[in-house]
């Protein structure tokens, strides 16, 4: 019986022991799985080799899926767009740890307006005062390029919504929105610098079918986030990777530049998804200004709590 306790025992430690060296990292939905497992694998890979943890990579249909996937430990990273990574952090565990740089040493990006070079739009104030007669393409409800950030500064900035302007509207990923404009399925649709300029990089004649009619501030570029609770090892084991990462090493400097035109990374924190959380709660403040519904009471309550809000992230 002491030996069988003692094989149980050992067994029960191996396993242990197997789980502690496997982790899975989540990669939002910025475009098909199938175009993200070809950037991101390599990448992995090489993850496998610096650390000796396996690692699993995870590509759901949409943002919400990594976040929630986050939220219940079926991955232990990811990758996120700000406004992701925000929910990750709020609601999943989630901790920013480190933020990509560009290949022009960067640290931001830009939303954009994106139509057809065909079309009658050259400006935003085109689209606006021409809404009625335009398929609009939005991003994911979690992605910052192309929700949140358009959102605000061409949206609630006006006090209109989007679905209210536009005769039709649909959320779809950057690269579905980009596919459909060079279809002309889509009137104008959000994207971004990254992925216009990936397809600038990669396939030049098919950007130059695009005009772009509007170009946001510069966003944050995006983080990287762990769940607080993943042991202390693995987390330096994956720290030191991914600061070191592409540093001296041309191979792995191609693979970031497959991904994204990415050149390395840097160390960072929650505070990163400050300018993020100030959007979130400006738009929210016009919301409540433009509603009837409420009393002025109701809304100078709503207002101070939003204004404290505020006052905390400065």
């Amino acid at each position: 019986m002491l030996k069988k306790a003692i094989v149980i025992g050992m067994l029960a430690l191996s396993t242990v022991s197997v789980f502690a060296k496997e982790i899975s990292f989540g990669i939002i939905a910025t475009d098909s799985a199938t175009a993200q497992r070809d950037r991101w694998e390599p990448f992995f890979r090489d993850m496998e080799k610096a650390t000796g943890l396996t690692v699993k990579s995870f590509y759901a249909p949409d943002y919400a899926g990594v976040i929630e996937a986050m939220r219940f430990n079926k991955i232990q990273v990811a990758w996120y767009g700000n406004k992701a990574a925000m929910e990750a952090v709020d609601r999943a565990s989630g901790e920013v740890f480190a933020q990509v740089g560009y290949a022009d040493g960067t640290w931001g990006y830009h939303a954009l307006l994106i139509t057809h070079k065909d079309s009658p739009y050259k400006t935003l104030d085109d689209v606006i005062k021409n809404g009625k007669n335009i398929n609009f393409g939005i991003g994911d409800p979690n992605s910052t390029s192309g929700f949140l950030v358009p959102s605000y500064y061409i949206f609630a900035q006006r006090k209109i919504e989007a679905r209210d302007t536009f005769k039709t509207v649909r959320n779809a990923s950057h690269g579905a929105n980009i596919q459909a404009v060079l279809a002309k399925q889509l009137d104008v649709a959000t994207n971004n610098t990254e992925d216009m300029g990936r397809l600038e990089a990669t396939k030049p004649e098919l950007a130059k079918e695009i005009r772009v009619v509007w170009k946001s501030p510069l966003i944050p570029s995006d983080p990287f986030v762990w769940r607080t609770d993943l042991d202390k090892d693995t987390k330096e084991k994956i720290r030191k990777f991914v600061l070191n990462y592409a540093q001296n090493n041309q191979a792995e400097k191609d693979v970031l530049k497959n991904i994204y035109n990415y050149a390395g990374f840097r160390a960072s924190t929650n505070a990163q998804l400050n300018p993020i959380r100030q959007l979130e709660l400006f738009k929210d403040r016009s919301k409540v200004q433009a509603d009837t519904t409420i009393s002025d009471a109701e809304k100078t309550k709503k207002f101070a709590e939003i204004d404290a809000a505020l006052a905390k992230l400065k």
